[in-house]
């Protein structure tokens, strides 16, 4: 059975889209804890980051420290925190969240924000992902 985020790149659930290649997709995580926080995924699907091949793992590392400076480009924060949890969804995805401090990364917390925000914030990392 498909994945939410198989959906996703298959187009068949819209998402914030910020970055894109042959093998990773990037979109702003519906449910962020602070503005910009966003999901980096394989676009094929497995669901332990243990189980992907070792190319395809140090490649979305590369992909997502790329989104991650691009990120930090054009959000306000001290750092952009890193996390690989995936009990959520059975996909592997990498969480890029600017963070200014321990409670941003805590994921029982999030913050409402508009889809005009999220359409704004989308297209200021994709811009920054581009020119990097």
């Amino acid at each position: 059975m498909s994945t939410i985020f198989s959906k996703i790149i298959n187009e068949e659930i819209p998402c914030y889209k910020v970055a894109e290649n042959d093998e990773f997709l990037a979109f702003l995580d519906i449910r962020p804890n602070t503005i910009g926080h966003t999901l980096c995924i394989p676009k094929v699907e497995v669901d332990d980051i243990l189980d992907l091949e070792e190319d395809r793992y140090k490649n979305l590392m590369l992909f997502s420290r790329k989104v991650a400076k691009s990120i930090k480009n054009v959000i306000q924060c001290k750092k952009v925190a890193i996390s690989v949890i995936g009990l959520e969804v059975p996909h592997v995805h990498v969480h890029l969240i600017p963070i200014n401090e321990m409670k941003d990364a805590n994921f029982s917390e999030k913050v409402n924000i508009s889809k005009s925000d999220f359409i704004k914030v989308a297209n200021l990392i994709s811009n920054s992902f581009h020119s990097i």
